[in-house]
């Protein structure tokens, strides 16, 4: 029986057959067991970025950020995060996503800088793209999705929460959450504004977007960017609880309600996809605005060391 199971193992090996193994990180024929050692209630699937596991069972998968050492929104985390959510998206068995983070005492950092400073314009065009592809997969993802943040989400982490269908955010001082582009002399695209109008509604939009404000959690859940907020060693037992509620819907009635409500913003930023792009293109080329995030950059080293 050894020598048996050596052989097709060898033969599998060969054929480039992927199985996933006992731990999520790895992939490939290297990492093959019996299919029947598997628990066959869960996926799992794993890149330098993002681990994502999927309880068949449930229709739940649970998406963990993991990207050193802030969960920078950099190219390639953009495209692993594309590529993970189109695959639960085809996965008949998944109807429900969890977004978290690996990482402690961050959710996301938002953009990372060094993809918007010294590139060339074609850097520019593919990075932007990817960053409005994130936000289009998401926001109009027919999954329930629900944001467990367990850290501070400035910027571009706080447009991930705000494009998921609810919050839930840790209760701790320290964290903060918001879209505070106007303090690194950025102005926050259209699309940004108006998935934030839409969550907190137009005043308190305008004075948090003018001022570049990062909310405490206790005035995130007072103002509606977050819903509700819990004990950190509650959140992934509240946002189990929050999908379940959600799942008990019939799924084509919440997802065309989804699609309703979500449809004028979507639509919006559509039609206007190009001009984004070259728009952000043209603002992050100026050489004033290069300069102000360069010197961004030299803080953060001297943060680090």
């Amino acid at each position: 029986m050894a020598a048996a199971a050596m052989i097709l193992a060898r033969r599998v090996a060969r054929s480039g057959v992927r199985f996933p193994c006992s731990s999520p990180q790895v992939w490939g024929p290297a990492a093959w067991q019996p299919p029947a050692l598997l628990p066959a209630q869960r996926r799992a699937f794993s890149n330098n970025k993002i681990l994502v596991e999927l309880d068949t069972s449930s229709g739940i998968a649970t998406m963990k950020f993991k990207n050193p050492q802030v969960n920078s929104l950099s190219l390639d985390f953009l495209t692993e995060f594309c590529i993970s959510l189109e695959k639960l998206e085809n996965d008949r068995a998944c109807r429900a996503l969890i977004i978290t983070s690996a990482i402690p005492r961050i959710f996301s950092a938002g953009l990372d800088i060094t993809e918007m400073c010294g590139k060339s314009t074609e850097h520019y065009v593919e990075f932007w793209r990817a960053v409005q592809e994130m936000w289009i997969r998401l926001y109009g993802s027919n999954m329930v999705t629900v944001a467990a943040i367990n850290g501070s989400s400035p910027a571009g982490g706080c447009l991930i929460a705000l494009s998921c269908d609810y919050r839930i955010m840790v209760e701790n001082p320290k964290y903060v959450i918001g879209l505070n582009e106007a303090q690194l002399g950025i102005v926050a695209p259209f699309w940004f504004k108006d998935t934030f109008v839409s969550t907190v509604g137009h005043r308190v939009a305008e004075r948090s977007l003018q001022l570049g404000l990062l909310h405490p959690v206790s005035e995130a859940r007072q103002i509606g960017l977050v819903d509700e907020v819990v004990p950190e060693e509650k959140l992934q037992e509240k946002a189990a609880a929050v999908v379940a509620q959600w799942l008990a819907l019939p799924d084509h009635a919440r997802q065309l309600t989804k699609s309703m409500m979500r449809k004028a913003v979507l639509d919006h930023m559509l039609a206007h996809r190009e001009e984004d792009i070259q728009n952000f293109v043209k603002f992050t080329s100026r050489d004033s605005i290069q300069k102000s995030l360069s010197m961004y950059m030299e803080m953060l080293k001297k943060k680090k060391s």
